[in-house]
């Protein structure tokens, strides 16, 4: 199944309390918000976008392909990266390529372990054992408009509860400057702005993944090729970055 096929199933609402987020976290979220709009701001300048900037010296933009080659991959915090795009006819609307994202094992906090899924193998190396975290649409400006998660052979995953999950996604830094500081900064930062809605993200994924078992017993819904996209939300920054300042501005 397709993702343009799937998509009116799966879409959320989010429904953050922005109010109720600790002061803290509101304003790492804030901080983020900055970072993101200023990288934005700096690459504009030269008509460079982050997508672009990742891309740069590839003269042929190839379906499939990961960019960069290998991906990048933090060799201190264990977070990962790539960007492709599938087919025309099998992205979004107007979009041109996504993001997937990624924690290794030895980048998790203690006590998280890939949940009991029935005849899971275990990788050979335990650090393959990765979680994927959540996908980033962009469009053709080089701009993020969706968040998305899918099935675990989407990826090649090995799954976890959206739990841990979610417990995993303050781990995720790109902390190095190849092959683009600015991209990794701002990944990194994506994922701190929006952290709330990827939680409710994951735990979509799961009531999907859960419900379509249901609907569907007699088969290993993890890979299952009719169930591709478990969830997604549209995304603005500037409406993030407004709503984190108004409830730290209510806070006084």
């Amino acid at each position: 199944m397709r993702i343009v096929e799937a998509v009116k199933a799966v879409e959320i609402q989010s429904d953050v309390d922005y109010s109720a987020l600790p002061r803290e976290e509101l304003e790492a979220m804030a901080a983020a918000g900055r970072e993101i709009l200023e990288i934005h701001r700096i690459l504009a300048k030269t008509e460079d976008n982050v997508v672009g900037e990742l891309l740069r010296g590839n003269d042929t933009f190839y379906e499939w392909d990961h960019y960069p080659k290998g991906d990048v991959y933090d060799k201190e915090t264990h977070a990962q990266y790539y960007y492709h795009a599938h087919p025309l006819d099998e992205r979004f609307e107007n979009e041109h390529g996504h993001f997937h994202t990624f924690l290794r094992p030895k980048g998790m906090p203690p006590g998280i372990r890939p949940a009991e899924v029935p005849g899971a193998e275990p990788p050979k190396d335990p650090n393959d054992a990765l979680s994927h975290l959540i996908a980033i649409a962009m469009d053709k400006t080089g701009i993020p408009f969706r968040l998305f998660t899918v099935n675990r052979w989407v990826t090649g995953e090995v799954w976890y509860t959206a739990a841990d999950v979610a417990a995993l996604l303050d781990y995720f830094k790109i902390d190095h400057a190849q092959p683009s500081w600015p991209v990794n900064r701002w990944i990194t930062a994506l994922i701190r702005l929006f952290k709330p809605q990827i939680v409710e993200l994951v735990q979509a994924r799961d009531r999907t993944v859960g419900a379509w078992q249901g609907s569907h017993p007699e088969g290993d819904v993890y890979e299952d090729r009719d169930l591709e996209l478990t969830s997604y939300l549209e995304i603005s920054i500037e409406e993030q970055t407004r709503a984190v300042a108004r409830a730290l501005l209510d806070r006084g």
